[in-house]
């Protein structure tokens, strides 16, 4: 009984073995076949406006303790931003930032962002890239993780430069320079 038990488990295994064999990369169909990983780097403006008749980011929530706090700590503000080529609001539109954002600091301004950039034009045109981190938002500088993406940006990881080009202190307005770099 022990022979004839040893002779099947290694029969499965040479089976299992050769099906396993079946599911090699060369195997593959073609459509299925792994492509060559891309850099793509990415520029473009970000206008987020909080004031006026027809703001593209509106605050959704707000803690009691918000209207205490100097950084506004608890506001959590959702947006459908316009991406443009260049920092005039009337240039050339490549895409919509979309999403929601907040306060999430006490002591500083610094947001945490769940963003998606949908682009609406050029090469990745129904793709988007999906922003997920924090967004220190007085330092001049800052850097972002890009978590995903959708079309040419599938499986996208990488990491987008942040830079306020303009800000109105008063209304809260704001023109943010991206230069992003992403793997897909």
């Amino acid at each position: 009984m022990a022979k004839s038990c040893l002779v099947l488990l290694i029969i499965s295994l040479m089976a299992s073995m050769q099906w396993v064999q079946s599911f090699r990369l060369e195997n593959m169909p073609k459509r299925l076949k792994p492509k060559k990983e891309t850099v793509t780097n990415l520029q473009f403006y970000f206008h987020d406006t909080v004031s006026g008749k027809n703001p593209s980011a509106i605050k959704v929530a707000q803690s009691a303790y918000t209207e205490k706090s100097p950084t506004l700590f608890g506001t959590i503000m959702m947006a459908d931003d316009p991406l443009t080529e260049g920092p005039d609001p009337k240039s050339k539109l490549v895409g919509r930032a979309q999403g929601l954002y907040g306060s999430a600091g006490q002591d500083e301004l610094c947001l945490i962002m769940a963003m998606n950039f949908a682009f609406t034009n050029g090469m990745s045109n129904g793709s988007s890239l999906s922003v997920l981190g924090k967004n220190s938002a007085l330092s001049p500088v800052r850097e972002l993780p890009i978590v995903g993406g959708t079309g040419v940006f599938r499986l996208a990881r990488g990491y987008a430069v942040a830079k306020t080009h303009w800000f109105d202190i008063t209304t809260g307005d704001a023109i943010v320079g991206y230069n992003i770099t992403v793997m897909h």
